[in-house]
């Protein structure tokens, strides 16, 4: 558990560490990076480098927390990695069934496996479930997303490196979207920008805006159009 910079979330939970690349948002992966850093610091749950990992131990930590916290779940990581046991998610579901004050926002891109076991998942409301959609080839993820019994779905475009034309956000509650920051971070273009923002306002879907990102991310901001938009899908108790 640790506390965030993230802009859309206040801290992360890592039942599971490690990950592998799947697709081009993959490709400068961030977790991947500091999962290097903290191996040479020698925490020990990093000690594998990114190989995957499950943390029985860690199912215990929101039960620690004092305050309702909104948080991020597997930002090292991806629980619906195939090498992760069905048996695994629904002890992860379930502490976060046993800890309602909390807001969990669980982020995938293997929205075909959280497809093939949405049903076998408890789904509570403060269970939010999105999906990552970097460009138009995985906009597939939003259909997958969108048959699940999560109460609240969301997406993550970001890093966003092509355009979203004509997306059906049916049953979609939420949207980030945002640049890819780094060293070697792939440009992202205002206009792809604007027409999500549009999109979001024609079919009623809160739009969270988080960087234009690139080699030095807090000089390029994360204002659109002279302002920052920080919708959220629900009203977060104080």
């Amino acid at each position: 558990m640790a506390q965030s910079s993230i802009e859309w979330t206040e801290m992360t939970w890592n039942p599971t560490t490690g990950c592998d690349k799947i697709s081009a948002g993959c490709k400068y992966c961030y977790a991947e990076v500091m999962t290097r850093r903290l191996q040479a610091m020698g925490i020990d749950k990093y000690k594998d480098g990114f190989e995957l990992r499950i943390h029985e131990d860690a199912l215990l930590i929101p039960f620690e927390w004092k305050k309702p916290k909104v948080v991020f779940v597997n930002s090292m990581s991806d629980l619906f990695h195939r090498d992760v046991p069905l048996s695994f998610i629904q002890k992860v579901f379930e502490v976060m069934k046993m800890t309602p004050q909390h807001t969990y926002q669980v982020l995938t891109k293997r929205a075909e496996r959280l497809y093939e076991i949405h049903d076998q998942l408890n789904w509570t409301a403060n269970i939010w479930m999105g999906v990552s959609v970097e460009n138009e080839k995985v906009m597939d993820r939003i259909d997958f997303l969108r048959e699940t019994n999560a109460k609240v779905k969301f997406l993550s475009c970001e890093p966003l490196i092509g355009p979203l034309p004509d997306m059906n956000l049916e049953n979609i509650h939420w949207l980030i979207a945002g640049g890819e920051s780094g060293r070697k971070a792939r440009p992202v273009k205002e206009a792809w920008v604007w027409d999500i923002r549009q999109q979001c306002a024609e079919q009623g879907v809160a739009f969270f805006f988080k960087q234009w990102g690139g080699v030095n991310k807090r000089k390029t901001g994360r204002e659109l159009g002279g302002r920052t938009y920080d919708e959220m899908p629900v009203q977060i108790a104080e």
